[in-house]
């Protein structure tokens, strides 16, 4: 594990995996929302899928996750500044460009990212879809901020009616997520919209066929330039884990 200071003295935790090609810049992951580098990509095995064929991939812990310092104040956290921060380890990595992937949260980041970053080459988003174009960021129709919130700040999580709030609860207990962290990352929820139009990079679009945090795909997909879309089969957390899912990051970006 690497950290560095970010823009605002934030601490960033991120991983490496294989070796630098001169040929090609490394691939960057953005994992979602309660989540981390590891559990997003390493373990269902994305990682692996890249670095076998031939790509340095880096995998950062966004602000309030994993190892990277922890705000409970909601104006240091939300996708804006995140998407700073991705700017900031590029400038760590010293490297003139490099491909951004992200999923769920981690879209939304890289997508904003895309937007200002002219070193990104290539873009895959994964885990979302019309919401992005019709919200202004994660798909809040699927469930409620406040939901989610509620959840993570119960003192008992049986008292939890929601199932996909449960969901989340569920995730940041299994990893020891800071959950006032995570409640400040939900206040700060970017909801401005992203200027899609605006994206020049050759992009891939990756939804489940049954995640409802990423429905109608073919509406953000038609929103970026020139963008693909592929589906595949899964529900939000189930995508991960399809080797399709793995195949199609590592077929674009090397493509």
């Amino acid at each position: 594990m690497q950290r560095f200071t970010s823009f605002d003295g934030t601490r960033i935790s991120y991983h490496l995996w294989g070796e630098p090609d001169g040929d090609l810049p490394p691939v960057l992951l953005h994992h979602g929302f309660a989540a981390t580098a590891r559990i997003d990509w390493e373990l269902p095995g994305v990682v692996e899928t890249l670095v076998g064929s031939g790509r340095h991939v880096v995998g950062i812990d966004a602000r309030g996750h994993g190892e990277s310092d922890k705000h409970h104040d909601a104006s240091r956290c939300g996708e804006l500044t995140m998407a700073r921060d991705v700017s900031a380890l590029i400038d760590e990595l010293a490297v003139p460009l490099v491909d951004l992937v992200g999923y769920s949260m981690g879209a939304v980041v890289a997508l904003i990212t895309a937007t200002r970053e002219p070193r990104v080459r290539r873009l895959v988003v994964g885990g979302v879809g019309s919401g992005v174009v019709e919200v202004g960021g994660l798909d809040s129709r699927a469930v409620r901020s406040d939901a989610v919130i509620e959840a993570l700040t119960t003192d008992d999580p049986r008292t939890i009616t929601d199932p996909l709030a449960a969901g989340f609860r569920q995730l940041a207990d299994a990893t020891g997520g800071d959950r006032l962290a995570l409640t400040a990352q939900l206040t700060a929820s970017h909801r401005g919209g992203v200027a899609l139009d605006g994206i020049t990079a050759p992009t891939l679009v990756i939804a489940g066929d049954a995640d409802p945090f990423a429905t109608r795909p073919e509406v953000l997909a038609g929103a970026v330039p020139g963008a693909k879309l592929l589906l595949v089969p899964g529900d939000h957390p189930g995508v991960l884990r399809e080797p399709a899912f793995a195949d199609a990051i590592a077929d674009f970006v090397n493509g």
